[in-house]
């Protein structure tokens, strides 16, 4: 028997939370997004910025 992805539960649960349908077709290319989605957050919370560091400024058109 094939452990279960952990991102299945979360996925399901977030859907039903949200009131969104979810297709069992879908959970694949779901999991997969949200799999990459992950990495580069994980990449953004371990670049660690100075105390000093000043936010960007706001650009408007």
């Amino acid at each position: 028997m094939a452990n279960p992805d952990p991102l299945d539960d979360f996925i399901a649960a977030s859907a039903r939370t949200l009131g969104l349908p979810m297709k069992t077709h879908w959970l694949p290319a779901v999991r997969t997004n949200l799999d990459v989605t992950l990495k580069h957050a994980a990449l953004v919370a371990e670049f660690e910025l100075p105390d000093d560091a000043e936010p960007a400024p706001i650009f408007t058109a």
